[in-house]
């Protein structure tokens, strides 16, 4: 298979999901750029390493140059302090999306999440047309940021990929993880069918592995063929074993964004 891209840039590269998808990365791209704020310096032939902050426009206009496609994995991962959440996933995706605009860049593939949909009860199954209902500060900053690249696409035609990850570890952590739980073979199945789709516009889809507890419909993210194989039924045993039986009316079980969905304001 001919490689798509001649360079492709990954941010937060040091991180968790960064990590498990640099890999692959090489299989669409001749040249991979990877940044993040922590250095990476296990580079390979094919790669290289720009230590720059999201929040600093300049240098994230120098990062986009000469880049095709955008597999942003960077910014605040979870809730934090409305400074941290505000500099990272939304002055710093403003940034990012800029200067893709600027240089040219043809697609960005960016970890939103579950937490813009996180008040919906698990008696719902949600799509991508389905209301946003943020369960945090950083919740809002996703919302922010699916309608930035709703934006650019309708504006600039930089296509773009949303994808409202659930739980992607190793294996689930909790009874919640049995119906959310994306495996990291599915996230790189989902991020290979972002990269290889002939046309995206700019789409959300459900990032989650084929449970048999079903709280998604990715119907309108059909075109990107993205068929997850693993399921978290294997691991119900153990799981069910190592963890009390949690509230079925509660918020952690009981709607789509778990814990933050109970949690207190980050900053009080």
């Amino acid at each position: 298979m001919a490689k798509k891209y001649n360079r492709l840039l990954l941010t937060g590269a040091a991180g968790s999901l960064g990590t498990q998808l640099r890999p692959m990365l090489s299989e669409y791209a001749d040249h991979v750029r990877l940044n993040d704020r922590t250095e990476v310096s296990d580079c390979a032939s094919h790669e290289e390493f720009v230590k720059a902050d999201l929040a600093d426009m300049d240098a994230m206009i120098a990062l986009t140059k000469d880049v095709d496609v955008v597999v942003h994995m960077g910014g605040q991962s979870r809730e934090g302090s409305w400074e941290n959440v505000l500099n990272s996933n939304i002055i710093g995706m403003y940034n990012l999306y800029e200067g893709c605009r600027k240089n040219g860049v043809k697609r960005v593939i960016w970890a939103s999440s579950v937490h813009t949909i996180g008040f919906y009860p698990r008696t719902e199954v949600v799509d991508a047309t389905s209301p946003v209902r943020p369960d945090s500060n950083y919740g809002v900053s996703k919302v922010y940021g699916e309608a930035q690249a709703q934006y650019y696409w309708d504006k600039y035609g930089i296509e773009s990929v949303s994808i409202r990850i659930y739980s992607c570890f190793p294996e689930p952590l909790d009874r919640r993880m049995l119906t959310t739980w994306l495996s990291f073979d599915d996230l790189r199945r989902l991020m290979g069918r972002c990269l290889w789709a002939p046309s995206v516009r700019h789409t959300i889809i459900y990032g989650a592995s084929n449970n048999t507890s079903v709280l998604i419909d990715n119907h309108k993210a059909a075109h990107i063929g993205f068929h997850p194989q693993d399921n978290a039924e294997i691991y119900r045993e153990k799981v069910e074993a190592n963890t009390p039986e949690p509230d079925p009316k509660g918020g952690v079980i009981g709607l789509h964004g778990g814990q933050f969905t109970v949690d207190m304001h980050f900053d009080d």
